[in-house]
């Protein structure tokens, strides 16, 4: 398929996504193609490996893997609905981090990551709060950080027994963020993801 005929109002699946052969970074929300912007900000980018290296320090010959964008993510609306025609949300988070590794494949995670990191701009910032949250939550993603570099702090949800994301805390400053997945194990301190 042409991706440049591509019906904004129409409805597409994980498999029409695939024929996809260019280089515009896309998303689908429950079948609806969001566009992605093409080139983050400095401040956003040196966030991004600030955050993946603290991370992937930590995660380092453990039973969990971490990805950064571009990496789909696929939420298939159950569990048993895996094939590709039948996936409608595909996402791309800055970060995201699995430990069940049998989501995992060739093409990124099939099902909810573990921890997942998104990082907002001003044009972004809806999608990442509202859209991608709910999202996030349907799944049952069990903790979700809303970084924003442009005021220097992180917005932490955790997901509740109830399948509700739970507000953790607002971090900023100096503050040491403690990775709920980890069980508190891993902290990571802000003063190394917001640099001068």
């Amino acid at each position: 398929m042409d991706p440049r005929n591509l019906d904004l109002s129409k409805r597409y699946t994980y498999a029409d996504y695939l024929t996809w052969m260019d280089d515009v970074r896309r998303e689908l929300f429950d079948g609806f193609i969001k566009l992605m912007t093409p080139s983050p900000s400095a401040k956003h980018q040196e966030t991004s490996f600030n955050l993946s290296r603290l991370f992937g320090n930590f995660i380092f010959n453990k039973n969990c893997k971490g990805f950064t964008a571009p990496s789909d993510v696929r939420f298939p609306k159950s569990k048993d609905s895996k094939s590709d025609k039948q996936v409608y949300t595909v996402l791309q988070p800055d970060l995201y981090i699995v430990c069940d590794l049998s989501k995992l494949d060739e093409r990124g995670c099939l099902g909810a990551p573990d921890l997942i990191v998104e990082i907002i701009s001003p044009k972004n910032s809806q999608r990442d709060t509202k859209d991608k949250f709910n999202i996030y939550q349907e799944n049952r993603v069990l903790e979700y950080w809303i970084v924003n570099p442009n005021d220097e702090n992180v917005t932490v949800f955790i997901l509740d027994e109830n399948g509700k994301f739970q507000f953790k805390g607002l971090y900023a400053g100096d503050d040491k963020i403690p990775v709920n997945i980890f069980n508190g194990d891993l902290k990571i301190d802000l003063t190394e993801v917001f640099l001068p």
